[in-house]
């Protein structure tokens, strides 16, 4: 998770929502009497399509039509390799221990919005992965220029899938008094980051609970993207998912195109609900803050057999929905809204 900078408090989970929101359900459609299968195919017949889709937009060879081409390229090989159970294990960048710190090149970066981009780092070697599992983060660190300064170290969530070969995509928030933020926006391809890792959080298995709840703000975002993709890639698991995702404006919201993409390919076990401080006339989602209301009515009552509910976001969004980590190691005692809602301490974790 990255450092978040308590700004101006655009999770007030005490003020009300501005409008009644619209509460989904999960789709009804009968699943397939082999859902390994019915997942399989789905996962081939989305390469497939991508695949072919792209065929006349790679013709024309823009750097956008390249990176577009990478990115189609690792998902059909990343699902191949998933599909058919690969060649053996890949070689790992980063496997933590005594390793210490590696030094990995900036390859590009893209403008996501306004505060955010979009940076992709050089693994070692081409064929290497990350070396990341699920739930895991890495630690970056540069050294300031002023001689008597202390190097900065921040985690990061990186978003790029576990089994791509070559690079690892971090998404960053810029905040105005956030040194780490503020050097990575500075940074140009071909300069370099130092990074450790992988740092574990929650390890995940397939079906380790029937259903999980992401309560997320802003960049909190990352860690509930990285879990998604684990559930949602593995065709043997079947966990219900449900997320609340906050956010000043729509164009802060991250990964936006990614989780209606989610959804609409998953919707009898995925289901989003927006919500917005500053949202734009035409908004449908909820208004205001991520509330208690809000959360009574869509998340999974605690009294429900094996449930678990993630949180990641601001200090005072932590704060409010259900008390911040004492350090990486202690996750602190349960407050906020998912106590008073009647969740219990083993049943919620902070990323």
């Amino acid at each position: 998770m990255s450092l978040f900078v308590a700004s101006r408090s655009a999770f007030r989970a005490a003020a009300p929502l501005k409008r009644q929101f619209q509460v989904r359900r999960f789709a009804t459609e009968p699943p397939s009497a082999d859902p390994k299968k019915s997942n399989n195919a789905l996962l081939y017949g989305a390469v497939a399509a991508a695949l072919a889709g792209a065929g006349y937009f790679f013709t024309r060879k823009t750097p956008h039509a390249q990176k577009a081409e990478e990115t189609v390229k690792d998902a059909a090989g990343a699902a191949a390799e998933k599909l058919t159970g690969g060649g053996g294990e890949a070689k790992k960048a980063l496997t933590g221990g005594d390793q210490g710190w590696v030094s990995l090149k900036l390859e590009d970066v893209e403008v996501v919005n306004h505060n955010s981009k979009r940076f992709r780092f050089r693994l070692p070697e081409d064929d290497m992965v990350s070396g990341l599992h699920v739930a895991s983060a890495i630690l970056t660190k540069f050294k300031p220029t002023n001689p008597d300064a202390k190097p900065v170290i921040r985690p990061y969530t990186p978003i790029s899938d576990e089994d791509a070969r070559g690079h690892l995509d971090l998404l960053v928030k810029k905040y105005p008094d956030g040194p780490m933020s503020t050097h990575l926006h500075d940074m140009a391809p071909g300069q370099r980051l130092d990074v450790k890792g992988p740092i574990p959080k929650y390890p995940w298995q397939a079906n380790k609970h029937k259903h999980v709840a992401l309560v997320a703000g802003g960049t909190g975002i990352t860690p509930m993207w990285q879990l998604c993709r684990a559930i949602f890639s593995n065709p043997d698991d079947q966990t219900k998912v449900t997320l609340v995702f906050g956010n000043v404006s729509e164009e802060d919201m991250l990964l936006k195109k990614e989780l209606a993409e989610l959804e609409n390919r998953n919707p009898r076990r995925f289901r989003a609900f927006y919500v917005l401080d500053n949202p734009p006339k035409e908004w449908t989602g909820a208004r205001g803050f991520v509330g208690k209301e809000l959360l009574k009515t869509v998340l999974p009552e605690p009294k429900e057999a094996d449930i678990k509910v993630f949180v990641c976001g601001p200090p005072g969004m932590m704060d409010s929905i259900s008390g911040n980590k004492k350090s990486p190691k202690d996750q602190g005692e349960l407050k906020g809204i998912l106590k008073e809602l009647g969740y219990t301490e083993e049943q919620v974790y902070k990323f």
